[in-house]
């Protein structure tokens, strides 16, 4: 135990040296993490022998991966992911598998290992993608939502993808096509029913008492995964198809924010095990091997996934630049093809070779497109004119789509913090009309403000990930009423480095304090002891100066 406690602190600093290096270099910390499981692997140096713990904590990481994915897909989403998502993610999709297919039987690849690379050619990194676009504050943009729904519609993709591969599981030569379409549909659908039962009666009660306890809800958050991956695979699916119900059934909740924030840490701790056993388990010499396919294969993603994209955007109505800037996103795979193909090894479909090309085109096309997503915009505008030709002479439906945009509306005043100060605050700053949001993390006060028609949300607010997922991009003012002042300057900072140019007023418990937030640059300090006994001053003087004006004495003239 003491050799297993040793050789996981040499990896987590290895891990860790990797990750900064690879922070420097402005490369995805995947690639380094990867690169230390290769050279801690019997490959090169032998380090890892703790093969089995670390292959435990790869694939719950895996589990919470697919359950935040699952999180984030709520049936509104999915009713409102758009045309041009839809239409853009299952055209690339289809173009994506059909032609890369092609191409892996003219490298002299098996038929099944053929489908199995295709497919994973066609996912691309949401967790990246997204990374990138919220650094470059593009995720609010046209061609940073449009990305983000195809995106969806390749999350969706996966799921299926391996619930389908999961149910040729043992069939080959046992049973006949028919047989097996038909066992998936009937499963598929006792899934249904028992997700919609959950959804509808159970889910949203539950969460609304389990919510009272942030522990309680993380705690839940991982068992409802972790049950959810083990009943997936007893019912035929895979471990990764249950922990995706398993979140998509939280998602039509009004906790999946704050879950999926208190998970997002977590989550990239585990994945670190992952990509440090991929790693491992990758022979040098498979990698060398396969150069020239993923040289090949990667040049492939690279331009024919962000062309077809933009054909597809053009005809639609879109602008080339749009065109060019969402087509960007889907120039590289992602750790779910990783994920994908692993499980091919797992079911017995495919060998480690093809694992070992999967991961070289990943370590490719990621680090490339990397560079073309940060540098996205000087490299446009020297491509600017060979690209009219994915534009229409009127993109209709780009002008149809920013007059929306500017119709949508944002909240003026967001309001942390809904106790009997900010309680209060909030319900006036809503009776005087303006667009004020709320959020607290007591579940009994949202929902009675929900009740009532006020625009609220449930979240920690001293979470910084969950932060993330509140619209403040519009606000004019940021209202803090939370009770540490280490949690004011927290936020302060926050909303600094990522740019937002609201105000921000924070609420004093003490006159310690004013100087104290005064110093972290809060744009007004609330006293509520001051304030509240200014306030009354200028009433009550106000009322004796009212009183000692004399009247009309009676009778006199005018």
């Amino acid at each position: 135990m003491e050799k297993v406690y040793t050789e996981f602190a040499l990896l987590l600093l290895a891990s860790a040296g990797a990750g900064f290096l690879a922070l420097r270099l402005r490369q995805p910390l995947l690639i380094g993490y990867i690169a230390v499981g290769i050279i801690a692997g019997p490959s090169v140096l032998g380090w890892v022998t703790a093969q089995d713990q670390i292959d435990l904590l790869a694939q719950i990481g895996v589990t919470v991966l697919l359950f935040v994915v699952g999180l984030k897909l709520d049936l509104h989403s999915v009713r409102h992911i758009g045309p041009v998502a839809l239409a853009t993610g299952l055209g690339q999709l289809a173009f994506t598998i059909i032609l890369g297919f092609l191409i892996l039987l003219a490298l002299g690849r098996d038929p099944l290992t053929a489908l199995y690379v295709a497919v994973a050619l066609t996912f691309s990194s949401t967790i990246i993608i997204v990374k990138l676009l919220s650094d470059k504050k593009e995720l609010d943009s046209l061609h940073g939502r449009i990305a983000v729904g195809f995106l969806i519609v390749q999350d969706i993709a996966v799921v299926l993808a391996m619930m389908v591969m999961s149910a040729l599981r043992g069939a080959a030569g046992s049973s006949a096509p028919w047989e097996v379409a038909l066992s998936l549909l009937l499963r598929i659908g006792i899934a249904g029913a028992v997700l919609f039962l959950l959804m509808r009666f159970v889910l949203s009660r539950l969460m609304g008492q389990i919510a009272r306890s942030s522990e309680l809800l993380l705690i839940f958050a991982i068992a409802w995964g972790t049950a959810f991956a083990v009943l997936g695979e007893w019912a035929g699916f895979s471990k990764e198809a249950g922990a995706f119900l398993a979140g998509f059934s939280l998602a039509s909740t009004g906790y999946r924010e704050v879950v999926g924030s208190r998970l997002s840490s977590m989550r990239d701790f585990l994945l670190l095990f992952f990509f440090v056993d991929l790693g491992a388990k990758l022979e040098v010499s498979v990698l060398g091997n396969e150069t020239g396919p993923a040289l090949a294969l990667s040049l492939f993603v690279l331009i024919g996934n962000p062309l077809i994209v933009m054909v597809i955007m053009g005809f639609m109505g879109y602008r080339r630049r749009t065109g060019f800037m969402a087509g960007l996103t889907v120039a590289q795979i992602s750790e779910f093809s990783i994920v994908f193909v692993a499980m091919g090894i797992t079911l017995g479909h495919v060998s480690g070779d093809a694992l070992g090309l999967t991961t070289l085109i990943g370590l490719i096309t990621i680090t490339l497109s990397t560079y073309l997503i940060l540098y996205s915009e000087p490299l446009y505008q020297r491509l600017r004119p060979l690209l009219a030709v994915f534009e229409r002479r009127r993109p209709f439906r780009e002008m149809v789509m920013e007059e929306e945009r500017h119709e949508t509306s944002t909240p003026e005043i967001v309001v942390f913090g809904l106790g009997r100060y900010g309680g209060r605050l909030f319900r006036r700053l809503h009776s005087a009309g303006l667009d004020v949001l709320g959020v607290d993390f007591d579940p009994e006060v949202t929902m009675a403000l929900e009740r009532e028609g006020m625009h609220v949300h449930f979240g920690d607010c001293e979470d910084l990930n969950f932060l993330d997922t509140l619209p403040l991009d519009g606000a004019q003012w940021v209202v803090s009423t939370l009770p540490q002042p280490d949690s004011h300057r927290a936020l302060i900072s926050w909303m600094k480095h990522h740019g937002y140019g609201c105000k921000v007023a924070v609420l004093a418990r003490d006159d310690s304090q004013i100087a104290l937030l005064a110093a972290a640059e809060a744009d007004r300090v609330l006293y509520p002891f001051n304030d509240a006994a200014d306030f009354a001053a200028e009433e009550l003087a106000e009322h004796v100066r009212r009183e000692s004006v004399p009247g009309p004495v009676s009778g006199a003239t005018p």
